[in-house]
């Protein structure tokens, strides 16, 4: 059931933002003393933390192309079929963000520019356990791809056996994965930011993890680039009268299943809508293989709300900032304009939250806890930098020289200016 509260996005969002809670003193101390042990003990000390945490005893920390093969013959053909497919989705959707590189001429003997260059390396972490996503494979490695990175590391735990998952190994050779680690936790961020005998170094770290592979992402941060800390998933579902209530239940407990802080949220313009789509939760969820964690998300952070109108629910909206924004009305291009704060947004009565995780090309890491405020999904901006440079002929340094040499000095940098100054010969 979805508790009905008042029409208060502050109240909401705090009580939300109560869900991420801050990395504590211990994980942090714990994910540095790994990051230093590998630092300073390199592939010994990957494979010792390996045995240690995951049980596994590994003579190899990379994944052979012979292990690969073996893995993908497991796979099932069906699924392999619609990888593919989601991976021309993917490809189409982000190849067309490349940004262009630019040269403008302001006037004669000047000209201004940037380059778009793709990052060399970025690593990816996958996270193992019982769980598996190739989507998210599919979600971090092409847009890396399209944005011209030449390296593209994957390091992700072993199972009991010592091997990858026919799933992640499949996905990895789908979307164009130059190397693959058998290491995972914080020990696997420490080796592909630092280094090791065996893993090189990489320039960004992306995909999610556990808390203490989030830990050690927060403590790399700045000796590479990463992604984001992720809080835990929340969809807000803007639901009308012609809203089939089976669909809303069935979308916000798309969600609610991945974890029990995860939040469904309902704003709806009716309380009959309301009431079939909580009648519609509990015959639903009760069919659910992971039933328990998607009541206790129902219960700890299912919210409905009984709005006035379309609009003032986008407003309430984009006051939350949601990770997934559902616009289940009527005529949903009408109102998208108004939508200012979301990480992804779906249109529509049958555009449903797994198109995007899975299938339709827009990517599935989003910005969580009210950060879409001022993030965004990753893409293909994620996996370059921009490099600025200028061109000034003699003629148009003596034509602003004085101004430079002016602004230099009156910030008592008399170096700058006395550059400017020794190529006008004063």
């Amino acid at each position: 059931m979805l508790k009905e509260i008042e029409r208060d996005s502050g109240k909401l969002r705090k009580y939300l933002d109560e869900r991420s809670q801050e990395i504590s003193g211990d994980v942090l101390v714990a994910a540095m003393d790994i990051i230093n042990d590998v630092k300073k003990r390199g592939d010994t000390a990957l494979k010792e933390l390996t045995e240690k945490f995951d049980k596994v005893s590994l003579e190899d920390l990379r994944v052979s192309e012979e292990e690969i093969d073996e893995a993908i013959s497991h796979c099932d053909a069906f699924f392999m079929e619609s990888m593919q497919k989601a991976k021309e989705n993917i490809v189409f959707f982000h190849q067309a963000q490349l940004s262009q590189s630019i040269l403008l001429q302001k006037e004669m003997g000047i000209y201004l520019g940037q380059r778009v260059l793709p990052l060399d390396a970025v690593g990816i972490y996958v996270p193992g356990g019982r769980a598996q996503y190739p989507s998210s494979v599919l979600m971090n490695a092409i847009p890396a791809k399209c944005a011209g990175v030449k390296r593209i590391v994957m390091v992700t735990p072993p199972n009991k056996n010592g091997l990858v998952h026919p799933n992640i190994a499949f996905a990895a050779r789908l979307a164009g994965v130059d190397e693959i680690y058998k290491v995972g936790g914080a020990q696997a961020i420490a080796a592909i930011a630092y280094g090791t005998e065996t893993i090189s170094p990489v320039d960004k770290i992306v995909g999610p993890g556990n808390i203490y592979v989030a830990a050690a992402k927060k403590l790399v941060y700045g000796k590479v680039d990463i992604d984001m800390i992720a809080g835990p998933s929340e969809i807000l579902v803007i639901a009308d009268d012609g809203s089939d209530p089976s669909f809303v239940a069935a979308d916000l407990l798309s969600q609610a299943e991945h974890d029990p802080m995860a939040s469904p949220i309902l704003l709806a313009t009716s309380q009959a809508l309301i009431d079939a789509v909580n009648k519609e939760l509990g015959r639903q969820s009760a069919l659910l293989p992971k039933r328990q964690i998607v009541e206790a998300s129902l219960r700890g952070y299912g919210k409905s709300i009984l709005c006035e109108s379309i609009d003032e629910a986008i407003n309430f909206a984009n006051s939350i900032a949601p990770e997934h924004l559902e616009l289940m009305v009527e005529d949903p291009m009408r109102y998208l304009n108004q939508v200012k704060n979301a990480g992804s947004v779906f249109l529509g009565y049958y555009t449903c939250e797994s198109i995007g995780d899975y299938f339709g090309g827009t990517n599935h890491v989003l910005p969580t806890s009210g950060t879409a405020r001022f993030s965004s999904a990753l893409g293909v901006d994620a996996f370059v930098k921009r490099s600025c440079y200028l061109y000034y002929t003699k003629e148009a340094l003596e034509a602003y020289g004085d101004y430079i040499v002016s602004m230099a000095t009156q910030e008592e940098l008399q170096g700058h200016a006395n550059a400017v100054l020794a190529r006008l010969g004063k």
